[in-house]
């Protein structure tokens, strides 16, 4: 009797989404499975600084990876939020913060008291009147310690908030790609994973169904396996290339399909968040290294030819440019199906949906333990194959949803570019979302996608989304109730931040790379 379990992983492509996959695989499958990783020292990777979300910190406790090892080998530093400039309009500015936003209070979410306070003092002023409390409003920020610590330039490791019931410190990386790599691939080869050298020159597919049987290599060498996953990036060598899976392009709702590079020295601070900074037809990344910036323009070329994005680039640099600007190009999307056959794609070969929210090394991570989890015998059941690329278009979806938001609420109109992202037609799911938080206050999460509602929240305010309404619990407290419970909040969080040291003192303390 054939044995049906896979005992054979073929990984084309390295990188990090390679040897992620590879070492997630390996941790979680032990000697169950062989892994043969096949890549191609020739065939460069993107390796820019990378920016990442807070679920990055389950693959290093997964594996086994103490945190400051994993930051110092990689020069990483802290990331606490993504601050946006010139999003809204020239000159504005806001923070998308991992923290929550204040504290809910019984059945209504604290943005429903903020925007009470605010439409009340707002009324105040608009009418003449002296308020009691002042016609200022502390913005949203205030109530959100990842905000006020990234202001400021600090850092600590914190839960919670002393004793109170606010949450503390929920915090990401920003880390040199190539070296993570290198990390990841320490980890997958100590537990059995065999790289091989190489340029895949054919895919050989089984007659009787299509599935892929072995790939042959530039040197006449044939991998055979039972599943093979597809980690070669743009290209998809397997998923497009031999099995001709289609794309579904999303590029009237994402417009940028450029992107161009370069890094440089630091400005006078090692900041712990991202700077995505709006310009004519796209947006520039700064993203803060140990030993640099790492920073990138990407752009939409219908609006603007690649010489002028490079110039744009390098007039918004901190400090000297390092190295030479790399063009990169890409196309917004995702494989009609990310499983076909007996291949899965991962990394770049199953779809991009730009870097403004660094969700890039997070739909690997997400997509590998959604294999772990559904992980197949050799007669790669229909249904399962069906339900794992339901999950994943659903979370792709709902991730370009929250990306397309930043595009379209926007009050420029100074150029065609964001003329266009304001007035296109969006996706069914956000343009009910938008409606309902403008008259309603509300957001809601829609099952488990990936971004909360307090980061919703964050970005619709700080792009110009303003509810009309306000939920009716929040009128239960009195005036004075209300002050004193958004007081509190406020004293807590800057508190909580004054105890905690620079970042630049914190990463001297903890994960100071090696010069």
């Amino acid at each position: 009797m054939n044995d049906p379990r896979i005992r054979h992983v073929v990984i084309v492509g390295g990188g990090t989404a390679g040897w992620m996959t590879a070492a997630l695989l390996s941790q979680a499958l032990g000697s169950q499975v062989q892994i043969r990783l096949v890549e191609s020292s020739e065939i460069g990777i993107v390796g820019v600084g990378e920016a990442t979300i807070p679920q990055i910190r389950h693959v290093s406790k997964f594996l086994g990876i103490d945190e400051d090892e994993l930051l110092k080998a990689s020069r990483g530093t802290i990331k606490l939020a993504v601050q946006f400039n010139d999003w809204r309009r020239i000159g504005d500015t806001y923070l998308h913060a991992f923290s929550d936003v204040g504290l809910p209070l019984g059945l209504a979410g604290f943005q429903h008291y903020w925007l009470r306070d605010l439409q009340e003092r707002t009324s105040d002023a608009s009418a003449g009147a002296a308020s009691r409390r002042g016609n200022s409003v502390p913005d949203l920020w205030a109530y959100s310690i990842n905000a006020q610590a990234a202001n400021l330039n600090r850092f600590a490791r914190m839960d919670k908030v002393g004793d109170s019931p606010l949450t503390g410190i929920r915090y990401a990386y920003h880390f040199d790609a190539a070296r993570f790599g290198q990390l990841l691939r320490r980890h997958a080869e100590q537990r059995g994973v065999v790289r091989t050298e190489g340029k895949v020159v054919d895919v050989a597919l089984r007659e009787i169904d299509g599935f892929i049987e072995s790939i042959r290599l530039e040197s006449g060498e044939t991998v055979a396996g039972d599943l093979f996953i597809d980690c070669s990036g743009f290209r998809g060598l397997l998923i497009e290339g031999a099995l001709k899976t289609g794309y579904d392009s999303w590029q009237h709702w994402l417009p940028c399909d450029r992107a161009v590079v370069i890094a440089s020295e630091h400005g006078d601070t090692i900041r712990p968040y991202t700077q995505a900074s709006a310009q004519k037809a796209g947006w520039q990344w700064r993203i803060p290294l140990q030993h640099l910036d790492s920073n990138g323009h990407v752009y939409c070329s219908r609006h603007v030819s690649d010489d002028e994005a490079t110039a744009t680039l390098l007039s918004h640099l901190e400090g000297p440019a390092l190295d030479e600007p790399r063009q990169l190009r890409f196309h917004t999307g995702m494989r009609k199906n990310v499983w076909n056959r007996n291949c899965i794609a991962m990394g770049l070969a199953s779809g991009f949906i730009e870097p403004l929210e660094s969700t890039s090394i997070h739909l690997m991570q997400s997509a590998v333990g959604r294999l772990l989890t559904m992980f197949p015998d050799k007669n790669f059941d229909p249904s399962l194959v069906a339900e794992y690329n339901r999950q994943t278009r659903f979370e792709y979806e709902r991730t370009r949803d929250f990306i397309a938001l930043h595009y379209h609420a926007t009050e420029r109109d100074d150029t065609e570019f964001w003329r266009q992202c304001a007035t296109m037609e969006l996706p069914e799911g956000l343009a009910h979302r938008i409606e309902l938080f403008r008259q309603s206050g509300h957001v809601f999460r829609d099952g488990e996608e990936l971004f909360t509602p307090m980061g919703w929240l964050q970005v619709m305010i700080g792009q110009g989304i303003q509810p009309v309404r306000y939920h009716p619990l929040a009128d239960g407290l009195s005036q004075v109730q209300l002050d004193g419970f958004l007081t509190d909040i406020r004293t807590l969080v800057e508190r909580a931040v004054a105890t905690m040291p620079e970042h630049a003192e914190f990463i001297a303390r903890h994960f100071k790379a090696d010069s």
